[in-house]
């Protein structure tokens, strides 16, 4: 028996008119019965088209300001029925219920309205009710009736009107069925979490509309996909599709900028989530010679960002290293087009935007959430834990130090002298492991560390690391402080004429 289905009657309720036109004179030309109310009625009259009001199917007005319009027996029960069911059919005839085969249905703008800035009355206004009750009933009874939910349905819809002459497969109508409940669920957690912003109920809804299939995974016998908005924060210039991998650098990349926006021009270069090379120099030209410095090996394939717009001079420059991703505010037209020379270069301009505050990762059978860690050091928030104090210039390069520590996987150790990343131990089990690794790789690419700045992201529960430290010449140290045993290490930063500033703020990243 075939599951095809001939639509003779649609019912049509939409905020958005945009793209509803030619659905309209498509159903009209197939003979199909149009039901609507409201402003969607008065629409498909202007057209020209004949409409039967809802009120006429029910015999009661649209009340309470427009709240209650839909809700109807006679409305629902022409969706709802059975069309296979003796029993429901019956009942049809029984209570002049009209048969009901499609619901065209636009919602309310409530994430817009929210976005808006909109008082709460105008808010609470926009929480639609009979939309969302015929976007359910009609999927739920997806065997006979198609329900169009979202405005960005229109075309696919249209499509199938035109080929098919107003007749649906059930696979059409199931899968129409399926986004109506991404629909609905989708709207109902927006409404949800902007109730909770000041109740705080403890539960997780998140819901995110548009997906990405990625080439592959982290690797690449592992599927991914992307869930965002990445046109809101980017405009991609030039180059291939962003793998699974280069999201994450990119992700982890303009996290770290933030802590530079509005500096001396700075630049930073990232692989697998951490800065190998950074500088703020008086020209980003300069910046970003000194952030290759740091490691020109790891910078290969790396994922490369600047916080002023990119010059030909720096473009230059950077057009002779093989990388993944380029970052910047702005491009020099010369500028884009010397990058633009390597066909498969992610060329991204940031735009505006707020990054979330919180973050969610997965964690055995559920999800841990936090708040991100948006603490930044201060001058401000130093204590001299020391004799000695740390000079001006000193206090610059330990809060630069500071600021690429918080952005690198722990334990780390991250060595700094004169605004330059020289080198830092990333992601050890042993913070003494962390700044050895430090030592030898600052020393690798030719660093004198005398006089170099150490950051740590946690405290020093023994004096091994200031001992170290000292040993290759480093005469400030900026830590959280917070050990029963800090003044182990308080004590030979005195012997040795070294300053130790204590922030009192941990910076793990995990």
């Amino acid at each position: 028996m075939s599951t095809d289905k001939k639509a003779t009657s649609a019912l049509i309720s939409v905020f958005h008119k945009d793209g509803l036109a030619p659905i309209i004179k498509r159903l009209h030309e197939l003979g199909i019965t149009l039901y609507s109310t409201g402003g969607t009625e008065k629409f498909i009259k202007d057209l020209n088209i004949p409409v039967i009001p809802v009120e006429d199917i029910t015999s009661y007005p649209s009340i309470l300001g427009g709240r209650v319009k839909t809700l109807h027996p006679k409305v629902f029960g022409g969706i709802l029925n059975r069309q296979d069911h003796e029993g429901d059919q019956v009942q049809l005839a029984e209570f002049e219920i009209p048969q009901i085969d499609i619901v065209i249905v636009d919602l309310y703008p409530f994430e817009k309205t929210v976005a808006s800035g909109a008082p709460e009355q105008d808010i609470i206004e926009k929480i639609d009710i009979g939309g969302i009750s015929l976007i359910r009933a009609a999927a739920k009874n997806f065997k006979d009736v198609v329900c169009i939910s979202s405005m960005e349905q229109y075309d696919a819809f249209l499509d199938i009107l035109n080929k098919q002459n107003g007749s649906t497969t059930l696979a059409q109508r199931k899968h129409f069925a399926t986004q109506s409940f991404q629909v609905s669920s989708h709207y109902d957690s927006a409404i949800f979490n902007y109730f909770n912003e000041d109740q705080q109920i403890p539960a997780l809804k998140i819901s995110v509309q548009n997906g990405t299939t990625l080439r592959y995974g982290e690797n690449p016998h592992q599927q991914g996909q992307f869930y965002g908005e990445f046109d809101q924060m980017f405009e991609k210039l030039h180059g291939k599709s962003l793998s699974y991998n280069n999201l994450l650098d990119v992700d982890a990349a303009i996290n770290l900028m933030q802590e530079f926006q509005s500096e001396a021009p700075t630049f930073a270069i990232l692989k697998h989530n951490n800065a190998c090379g950074l500088a703020q120099r008086e020209t980003l030209s300069e910046a970003y010679t000194d952030a290759l410095a740091g490691d020109p090996t790891s910078a290969f394939g790396g994922v490369l960002i600047a916080n002023r717009t990119i010059d030909v001079a720096t473009a230059t420059k950077i057009h002779k290293l093989f990388c993944e991703v380029v970052i910047a505010p702005a491009y020099e037209a010369e500028a884009l087009t010397i990058l633009q020379g390597k066909k498969n270069r992610i060329i991204l301009k940031l735009k505006n935007f707020d990054l979330a505050t919180t973050s969610v990762r997965t964690c055995l059978n559920g999800y841990l959430v936090q708040d991100k860690d948006l603490k930044t050091d201060q001058a401000s928030d130093l204590q001299t834990a020391t004799i000695i104090h740390p000079t001006a210039n000193e206090i610059e390069d330990l809060l630069f130090a500071s600021k690429i520590c918080k952005h690198t996987k722990s334990n780390t150790i991250v060595l700094a002298k004169n605004k330059q990343l020289c080198a830092s131990g990333t992601g050890q089990t042993s913070r003494v492991d962390a700044l050895n690794q430090a030592i030898v790789k600052a020393q690798h690419f030719g660093f004198d560390l005398t006089n170099a700045v150490m950051a740590s992201d946690a405290f020093f529960p023994f004096p091994d690391c200031v001992e170290i430290a000292h040993n290759v010449g480093i005469h400030a140290v900026i830590q959280p402080g917070g050990s029963i045993k800090d003044q182990l290490s308080i004590d030979y930063c005195n012997a040795q004429n070294m300053a130790m500033v204590f922030t009192g703020i941990r910076h793990f990243k995990h």
